[in-house]
């Protein structure tokens, strides 16, 4: 998986911004959280390309993400499974390539970043960010600041928290859509269930898009 990696060479430095037990390899500048005590299983790794998050290990050692074996790492083509980055629209619904331009665009670590609000103090953690260049800007005309912290904690648990901020300098407000497209990891689809959909609304793509409203407490595969 990812073959070619040691060959890609970004070279960006170490960036205080990135805290303790967040490892970043000296040839391509993607990094892997290690969250204490130092020595355990739980992990996850983290791409500059795309802000894209590859990895994400449990305390027996497991991988929970799932990428695509026949997955080669390039620039300029999106990693195919674990966590992709979709903005500034999902799936489709603008005038863009789908899933957006974010995870085509190689991210930066943020050297200041503000502080996000978190549920541990016990948490590592790095902060990207992406900001328009001048060809996006061509065919997406709106300035912003996109940062995502991602953050490992006990207990394996990952959170993925953003902030979007509007640098238009006329003030012009715009729209967006965005997704953690994630592909999970599992060992038998029947034994999935997902919760806590039900009352919300949904676009159903077998239907043309048609709106429905979910009614069931959990959906289930077969």
């Amino acid at each position: 998986m990812f073959s070619n990696l040691s060959l890609i060479k970004v070279g960006f430095p170490i960036k205080e911004t990135v805290s303790t037990n967040v490892l970043q390899d000296a040839l391509t500048g993607n990094v892997t959280i290690k969250p204490l005590p130092l020595g355990s299983p739980v992990s996850g790794k983290v791409y500059l390309y795309g802000a894209h998050v590859t990895s994400w290990k449990n305390e027996h050692g497991e991988e929970l993400l799932f990428v695509s074996s026949k997955e080669i790492f390039k620039l300029l083509k999106p990693i195919c499974g674990s966590i992709p980055i979709c903005f500034p629209h999902f799936p489709n619904l603008g005038p863009l390539e789908a899933h957006g331009f974010a995870r085509n665009r190689l991210w930066r670590f943020d050297d200041d970043p503000p502080p996000f609000r978190t549920d541990a103090t016990n948490k590592v953690f790095t902060v990207l960010i992406l900001r328009p260049t001048k060809e996006d800007l061509k065919i997406w005309p709106h300035s912003f600041e996109y940062q995502l912290r991602i953050a490992l904690g006990p207990g394996t648990n990952l959170m993925l928290t953003l902030r979007i901020r509007n640098t238009n300098t006329n003030g012009k407000q715009f729209t967006f859509t965005f997704a953690y497209h994630t592909y999970f990891s599992v060992s038998d689809i029947s034994e999935v269930r997902v919760e806590g959909l039900e009352t919300l609304d949904y676009l159903d793509n077998c239907q043309i898009r048609e709106r429905f409203t979910e009614q069931g407490d959990s959906i289930t595969f077969e």
